[in-house]
């Protein structure tokens, strides 16, 4: 199944520790597709620095709660660490979407509750998939001209 995910960092060297994320997901699953990487302004957080923002598509038979705590190992295995919200990282891994999958839980919203109002998820998502539509908010190239 196939799974969107949001890759981001500004703290460190931001380019090599996406780049180690991603090798570190492609060590357990099958990447399809990684944007380019997009230089961001930080959104709720002012006086931090800008982001380096991308997406990665991958696919996975594990359940959604599953890869999410994959992420989260490969989070802390980046040096993020977890404070206040919107806080400054070394990386940033976000479950923005997983095939058709609808989940409420205390630990994870699919599809992402906020990616359907981020250029900074929308754009390079469209890159590398233009054709794709986020559940339950529709098609990215629409949510995108949304924003403009």
């Amino acid at each position: 199944m196939k799974a969107v995910i949001a890759l981001g960092a500004n703290l460190g060297n931001p380019q090599e520790q996406i780049q180690d994320a991603i090798d570190l997901l492609s060590e357990n699953f099958f990447v399809v597709s990684v944007s380019q990487l997009r230089e961001t302004e930080p959104v709720d957080a002012p006086g931090q620095p800008h982001y380096l923002n991308g997406i990665a598509i991958i696919e996975s038979e594990i359940p959604p709660l599953d890869l999410l705590r994959k992420l989260l190992e490969i989070e802390l295995a980046g040096g993020r660490k977890r404070s206040v919200k919107n806080a400054a990282r070394t990386i940033d891994l976000d479950l923005i979407a997983y095939g058709e999958i609808f989940v409420d839980s205390p630990e994870l919203t699919l599809p992402h509750p906020r990616a359907h109002q981020r250029k900074f998820v929308l754009e390079p998502w469209f890159e590398i998939e233009p054709n794709a539509v986020l559940p339950g908010y529709g098609p990215v190239r629409e949510l995108l001209r949304t924003l403009e």
